[in-house]
């Protein structure tokens, strides 16, 4: 698979000049993920977007996500979240990871309590 790596450091100097974002806990937003290394979980599209559940907040300018998948392979660590964006995702929580709060594009709403305990319950027990 050939990575854009150039285009998608353009997009990474531009999100270091934007100011931090407010977040909740439980909310979904699309998140600048980048293109990263090997099995690292990659951005989609022109933005390298993807959807992510913030499932910790650290201040301000950090929060721990989780990136979403729509592939219906079954994992695990591959939790189910139901319909978002019309289609059905899972929180893949091998991915999890911490992020500046400008990686946060725009909120596309929040995760319903019942989702959001079974994953932080994956994660707790993940590790």
């Amino acid at each position: 698979m050939n990575k854009d790596f150039d285009k998608w450091n353009e997009i990474k100097k531009k999100t270091e000049t934007e100011r931090p974002r407010f977040y909740t806990v439980r909310e979904i937003w699309w998140c600048r993920i980048g293109v990263n290394v090997g099995t690292e979980q990659d951005g989609n599209s022109e933005n390298f977007v993807r959807p992510a559940l913030i499932i910790l907040g650290l201040g301000r300018n950090a929060c721990v996500i989780v990136p979403l998948t729509t592939s219906k392979r079954e994992h695990p660590l591959r939790i189910p979240v139901g319909i978002i964006e019309g289609r059905e995702a899972r929180a893949n929580i091998s991915q999890l990871r911490v992020i500046d709060t400008r990686r946060l594009g725009e909120k596309i709403c929040f995760l319903d309590k019942e989702h959001f305990t079974n994953i932080r319950k994956a994660v707790r027990d993940m590790f």
